[in-house]
């Protein structure tokens, strides 16, 4: 039997407040799409054909600097979209690649069709615009931090932004409920596997961080706020 989504398609923020005909078609446009891990669903600078809903898995945004840095822009968890730029149609490309960090499944709309139902439904108008916005002013903030803040306060937002999105508590603190490496955070953060190595090992001893294998336990979120905001006890 065939696995329907109405629920996680109804939820998504997107998808709200919309004509009962396009929510209709909307349950009814997508196609369903599985990759494995470690595959792409779509590559940077690909023309940006479809918009997706991650059903299942875990994806990562990642970004090629010119310099051949590899820069991880964000984290995408079941219920959330990406690869919004479909929505402009015409020419638009996918300015990331969306790699799956797991096995993972998403649900993808072609931007045309889209597209055609905006012209029926303003609000369905209003919801691309403000999904271009919000895509906008995170690729900013991401490029400010990397252009103008210190390594120690990327490192410290980066697990910080991780902890809000999966943070899970348990006993010795609060998990990052992801498969996170050194080197992932890395590029997360805009910085080199030594120098997130050498941090972790001091906050490890400060009793900031308990670090595993592809695990991170944050022990003393406060003094990882202090870090980020560069403040003082």
């Amino acid at each position: 039997m065939a696995r329907t989504y109405d629920s996680l398609i109804l939820q998504a923020e997107f998808y709200r407040g919309l004509l009962a005909e396009t929510v209709g078609k909307v349950r009814k446009g997508y196609t369903e799409r599985a990759v494995e891990k470690g595959a792409f669903f779509f590559h940077q600078e690909d023309a940006a054909e479809h918009l997706y809903l991650l059903a299942d898995g875990r994806v990562k945004m990642v970004q090629l600097a010119e310099d051949g840095q590899q820069v991880t822009m964000r984290i995408i968890l079941p219920g959330q979209l990406f690869g919004g730029m479909a929505v402009l149609g015409g020419k638009a490309t996918y300015p990331v690649s969306a790699e799956a960090m797991e096995a993972s499944i998403a649900l993808c709309w072609k931007g045309e069709m889209l597209l055609g139902l905006a012209r029926t439904d303003p609000n369905l108008g209003l919801k691309m615009t403000e999904l271009m916005y919000a895509h906008v002013q995170e690729l900013q903030n991401r490029f400010r931090e990397l252009a103008t803040e210190r390594v120690e306060r990327r490192v410290a937002r980066t697990l910080l932004r991780l902890l809000t999105q999966a943070g899970r508590k348990v006993k010795e603190g609060v998990l990052i409920d992801l498969p996170l490496s050194r080197q992932g955070i890395a590029e997360m953060a805009g910085t080199t596997l030594f120098t997130v190595s050498r941090l972790v090992s001091e906050w490890e001893r400060g009793g900031i961080l308990d670090v595993g294998r592809e695990r991170v336990v944050v022990r003393n979120p406060h003094a990882l706020v202090m870090v980020a905001e560069d403040l003082k006890e």
